[in-house]
């Protein structure tokens, strides 16, 4: 089974940070798989951009050595990759100051009719200068938009102060908020699995459900990004923007259309009704975590504050939160987040777990029936597992079995399972802004959690230690298990 690829209008994509490792790791592999797919439509150029001095062929050279490292066994091709290399163009450009910007603007008068996508895989401090920068050389079309990589902001004040900063030189239609959890394919298939079949939808409401799980783990550490974490943290690094997405897509109600408006509308009300976590609760609600010493996959691994490099820190590497939604859908039913760095496996899921039969018909001897789980995995197998409870085969008498239908995406289609990117990086040629987060999501999200983040500081509430390599502090079991329930474990 393949999909339908349907081609884009040509466009010239300029991304700032063209060197950098967003760049290199994910979007030249991405574009490149555009490619191969056949969704590029002549002339489509790919313009990176930033302050090194690098000509076309060293770009072109860059890329080269960006695909073959990034790209998995057999992606490779040669003739494919010297295709691609022929649309990629490179302009050194100082985001603050002049040098490169008459080039830039020179390169791109050529294709005036073509889109224009200006991806700013770069720090958020710059995002204004280069908005202005690209306003004030007149690099504006009809057809441009801009994309933004989070984070948006580091609190409330902060993130109304970028999007008023970016807001002044582009209109919000133009504006596409990334968050690539958005275009994972399974992220996609629960939204398939809700509205487009009759037999979730009826029970996807607190009558029926016990209770809702979200899971970001990863086994890694720091990777070299100590100065950007110590500062950030999981609640902002995490929680502010990925997990409150798939919150969002889980809690919502069905919209109108998938008309991008009217899905973004639906998702703001799931944020606006979250209740306040705040220094009244914040301690019975969340759990603030921060890996020691311990072991993974290959062998010993340091603590956090070795990572550091001795530095003294109370930055939490994992969150667990109870969030609940005070709306008649989801009275009742509470929602167990947890992420974290150097846990015991990189996994993603959502669990929606059913509430128990009202009543066993079967005696004991049967043995015990299990709430029934949808599973919805995002990484790194994707796929959606249902748990059933049947009789396990035999003459035996009743005895009743768990079993689980399970579907992994890679089995079903047997076609390559395309990245994030590839679909997010299309859907802005194609205007389609669905999996883009609007200004007043992002802004509703951080008026979630800036009182978490207060309340800590009010409360003094201290990281809580954890072995890498386990999931996480005891005190996150404690939140789950004193209602009754217990963490999902794959």
């Amino acid at each position: 089974m393949s999909s339908q690829i349907i081609p884009v209008e040509p466009f010239d994509c300029v991304v700032f940070g063209g060197t950098g490792d967003l760049a290199e790791r994910k979007l030249l592999p991405a574009l490149y798989h555009r490619q191969v797919e056949g969704q590029f439509t002549e002339p489509t150029r790919i313009i990176g951009a930033s302050r090194s001095a690098l000509s076309h062929e060293e770009y072109r050279k860059f890329a080269q050595d960006a695909l073959k490292e990034h790209l998995k066994k057999g992606e490779y091709d040669e003739a494919e990759v010297a295709k691609f290399c022929e649309r990629l163009y490179y302009v050194p450009v100082d985001a603050k100051a002049e040098q490169g910007w008459g080039e830039l603007k020179k390169l791109l008068d050529d294709g005036k009719e073509r889109i224009r996508v200006f991806y700013l895989a770069v720090a958020p401090g710059i995002f204004g200068p280069i908005s202005e920068k690209i306003r004030d050389h007149k690099l504006i079309t009809k057809s441009t938009r801009i994309v933004v990589e989070k984070p948006i902001g580091r609190d409330l004040a902060s993130a109304l102060e970028l999007n008023d900063t970016i807001g002044r030189v582009f209109k919000e239609e133009q504006i596409y908020r990334i968050d690539h959890y958005l275009g994972k394919e399974t992220v996609q298939n629960l939204m398939a699995l809700r509205f487009a079949n009759a037999l979730y939808e009826p029970l996807w409401n607190a009558q029926h459900i016990d209770h809702v799980q979200i899971t970001v783990a990863e086994s890694v550490g720091l990777e070299g990004r100590a100065g950007y974490y110590d500062t950030a943290g999981a609640l902002r690094d995490m929680v502010q923007n990925h997990i409150m997405q798939l919150v969002c897509l889980v809690a919502m109600e069905v919209p109108s259309s998938m008309d991008s408006e009217a899905v973004r509308d639906e998702k703001l009300k799931v944020l606006r009704a979250l209740k306040p976590i705040t220094e009244a609760n914040v301690e019975q609600m969340t759990v603030r975590g921060q890996y020691r010493a311990g072991a993974s996959a290959g062998g010993p691994v340091k603590g956090y504050l070795e990572e550091l490099e001795g530095g003294v820190s109370n930055t939490e590497t994992f969150v667990a939160i109870k969030a609940e939604i005070g709306n008649w859908r989801w009275a009742g039913v509470p929602f167990y987040i947890r992420t974290g760095k150097r846990l015991a496996a990189r996994m993603s899921e959502i669990v929606i777990t059913f509430k128990p039969i009202p009543h066993n018909i079967f005696d004991a001897a049967a043995g015990r029936i299990a709430a029934n789980q949808l599973i919805i995995r995002l990484q790194p197998d994707e796929g959606v597992k249902q748990s059933l409870m049947i009789k396990d085969p035999g003459p035996g008498g009743m005895r009743l079995r768990e079993v689980s239908l399970d579907m992994s995406f890679a089995e079903a289609f047997n076609v390559r399972n395309p990245d994030a990117y590839e679909r997010l990086l299309m859907d802005t040629i194609r205007a389609n802004q669905t999996l883009f987060m609007r200004r007043d999501e992002v802004e509703a999200a951080w008026r979630f959690v800036d009182p978490i983040l207060k309340g800590w500081e009010a409360a003094g509430q201290q990281v809580q230690g954890y072995t890498a390599g386990t999931w996480g502090p005891s005190q996150a079991i404690a939140l789950i298990e004193r209602d009754g329930r217990t963490w999902h474990e794959s």
